[in-house]
């Protein structure tokens, strides 16, 4: 069998409905449900039943995904448009030897800045403000606002958007004598992150800090970069260029967490992380939860035409897992092209999107429960709750999370069609124990090898991200000396904005 074979095989797999498996299957939910690191996994609301788990198990075969697996944590190039590794595993302790020991080392230099902050080395500090985009703001922010809301530590703020309207609100609740400002870039010219940066800085001179350079921490990849901007090499955090935007947060870029929630629960983060990495790495096909999820994704996305799947938070702490996702499954699979080159053929990553737990009932599972769109969803929610309120709280959140994937399985037939929910609709729950930082740590990690796998399975590379370039030189050259014209729209469009027929 080869490859096209093993497509085939999936592609082509008899469509039964998840009632027809729960008859079938008395072992149903013991057999697709995966406990590991204090998550529980549950697949058993999906169509996968064991000939289609075995069929995927045979492609991952013909596609060596455990040799990819293996050449991932090794260190070896996987990434060949770039011609780099992706050694995020290696953050967490997982990895080659002397990526380990590489980072190790910048972890340590990172907690020795976090000790003299602490001792007031900068002075007294009570604010921090984050600067970066993308990976470099999504990662912080989704694990403050997750994990920091009782640390009382610092007040720490992310902002990632150019508008300037971010940056004031930040800044409005700071007081510049005593914070401190990140500036996280892997190459220190994200054009974004450095208009925002000299605007902090601008801010900080303005309210009379004498040494406003004196105040930053640069996170980078390019350390050589952030100290001609005028960053101190001592307060230069590198990370490795092996370590991509998206999976960064394990390492420097991680610092305003770090310095927020404290260093023992940066490493217990780390260690939550390197569990999930353990059970990818050891875990037999069938009872791997990265792969399983993928397997899940597989199917939808390629024999049932999914473009879109759907993840809920019942949890308000991790109202931020949405939007981090997008980044991580859309920027890593949103490609045509396999490694070679050549057209993948067969759809790549679904548009992610969700929201949080009952809010987002009254939004939008209508569409879910009796739209003509199969969306598979993904249901997160924690055992413990976040709050010390009356537990009648935890208790409606949870039952109404139990009982939406519970009804779109089911559905209800009804004499009036405006009444009848069709039912047969797909989900995945993920139920953590509690939410704390080694919990999140297995958790992030979870749905970094869950993408991994599914590149692996469509032969494509999930490291690059050359999509989101052109518009960004084109917005370049738009504000150059000698801006290039645009098509009649554009030209319009610049003139009436921004005064100028360019």
């Amino acid at each position: 069998m080869n490859a096209d074979q093993a497509w085939a095989a999936v592609e082509q797999a008899e469509s039964r409905t998840l009632k027809s498996l729960f008859d079938a299957e008395p072992d149903r939910v013991e057999r697709l449900a995966v406990e590991e690191a204090g998550l529980r996994f549950d697949f058993s609301k999906t169509h996968l039943d064991r000939d289609l788990v075995a069929a995927f198990q045979r492609l991952a075969e013909e596609q060596d995904l455990a040799g990819a697996r293996d050449a991932l944590f090794a260190g070896a190039i996987v990434n060949p448009t770039e011609g780099r590794a992706a050694e995020h595993s290696a953050e967490r302790g997982q990895g080659a030897p002397e990526s380990v020991a590489l980072a190790s080392a910048l972890h340590a230099r990172m907690r020795a800045l976090i000790d003299a902050i602490e001792a007031e080395a900068f002075g007294p500090i009570r604010h921090v403000l984050h600067i970066g985009i993308g990976g470099s703001a999504l990662g912080p922010a989704f694990l403050i606002d997750s994990l920091g809301r009782e640390a009382g530590r610092y007040d720490a703020a992310v902002v990632s958007n150019v508008d300037g309207a971010a940056l004031e609100e930040a800044l409005a609740g700071f007081d510049p004598e005593v914070t401190l400002i990140a500036i996280a870039s892997k190459t220190f010219t994200t054009s974004e992150t450095m208009l925002n940066a000299r605007s902090a800085l601008a801010w900080l001179e303005q309210g009379g800090v004498a040494d406003p350079y004196g105040r930053v921490v640069a996170l980078t990849a390019s350390p050589e970069r952030a100290v001609a901007f005028g960053v101190d090499e001592t307060r230069v955090l590198p990370f490795p260029e092996t370590v991509g935007g998206r999976y960064s947060l394990w390492s420097s870029i991680g610092f305003p967490a770090a310095l927020a929630l404290g260093w023992e629960a940066f490493e217990q983060l780390l260690e939550g992380a390197a569990a999930m990495d353990r059970h990818f790495r050891l875990a037999p096909f069938e009872a791997n939860a990265p792969l399983l999820a993928a397997c899940v994704d597989r199917y939808y996305a390629n024999t049932r035409r999914a473009e879109t799947r759907a993840v809920f938070a019942y949890d308000e702490r991790l109202r931020l897992l949405p939007p981090y996702l997008q980044q991580l499954e859309m920027e890593s699979n949103g490609k045509s092209v396999k490694l070679d080159g050549s057209p993948v053929g067969r759809a790549t990553a679904p548009v992610t999107w969700g929201g949080v737990g009952t809010d987002a009932q009254h939004a939008v599972f209508q569409l879910l429960h009796q739209g003509t769109h199969l969306v598979p969803v993904e249901f997160v929610a924690c055992i413990e709750p976040g709050h010390a309120l009356d537990e009648a709280h935890h208790r409606q959140l949870l039952t109404n999370c139990f009982a939406q994937g519970a009804a779109l399985m089911a559905g209800k037939a009804s004499d009036d069609p405006h009444r009848s929910y069709p039912g047969d609709r797909p989900s995945t729950t993920i139920l953590l124990d509690r939410l704390d930082p080694a919990t999140l740590g297995a958790l992030i990690a979870f749905y970094e090898h869950r993408t991994f796998a599914n590149a692996v399975f469509l032969g494509i590379n999930p490291f690059d991200q050359f999509g989101v370039e052109l518009g960004k030189e084109m917005a370049k050259a738009m504000d150059g000396a000698d801006p290039p014209r645009f098509d009649p729209s554009t030209q319009a469009l610049i003139a009436r904005a921004l005064g100028e027929a360019r």
